[in-house]
């Protein structure tokens, strides 16, 4: 599982690294104002590589490891040859894309500022749900294992719901969205897969 290694390395020493460096974390992370007004696009890419604290870091990178390594797997059975390309791609495009609506809602707020691979990180967690429907998701302070289909739904209501209501100063867009797009990405690539979870489901 190379690649999910790889990036939890790179993420970790970055996030560190620009932890102790306010001068890089402010050139890094994701300001939505400077992106239309400097053209400094690269901040769609970097402010994934940046957390807001240990915390912020551990959680993301714990459930990216869990999560990572299925999709990985099941990549290489069923892309042999492209696997790690499309893990990249789907990684990357998750975490670009989900930052959007943040960009639309306030690129003319100079105060704005977002990090974190929240979206990258859901957009793999709901490619494991359709490639592995049969798994388990375990959460914190919650004793019993939720059906992965089951955590998906809720997962998206409560999103949702929070991006719409919420005031708690968390990307619930950018969750939305990843989660959005690793599912969908994931059956772009492989339209089977769609009859397969049906399947495993029973339906």
């Amino acid at each position: 599982m190379v690649l999910t290694y790889l990036i939890i390395f790179v993420t970790v020493a970055v996030s560190a690294f620009a932890m102790s460096n306010e001068e890089l974390f402010s050139r890094l992370r994701f300001n939505a104002y400077d992106v239309k007004h400097s053209n400094q696009w690269y901040r769609f890419f970097t402010y994934g590589f940046l957390h807001a604290g240990y915390v912020h870091l551990f959680i993301n990178m714990l459930v990216l490891y869990s999560f990572g390594v299925i999709v990985e797997s099941y990549f290489k059975i069923y892309f042999p040859g492209k696997s790690g390309f499309y893990y990249l791609l789907m990684y990357a495009g998750g975490l670009m894309l989900s930052i959007i609506p943040s960009y639309g809602k306030h690129k003319n707020d100079v105060f704005y500022n977002a990090v974190g691979a929240s979206g990258a990180v859901s957009a793999v967690v709901f490619s494991s749900i359709i490639l592995y429907p049969a798994g388990k998701i375990f959460l914190f302070l919650i004793p019993v294992p939720i059906p992965a289909p089951v955590f998906g739904v809720l997962y998206v209501g409560y999103e949702y719901y929070m991006a719409k209501n919420g005031r708690d100063n968390i990307g619930h867009d950018a969750h939305l969205w990843g989660a959005l797009f690793g599912l969908i990405f994931t059956i772009a690539l492989k339209p089977g897969l769609v009859g397969m979870f049906l399947q495993q489901i029973g339906m």
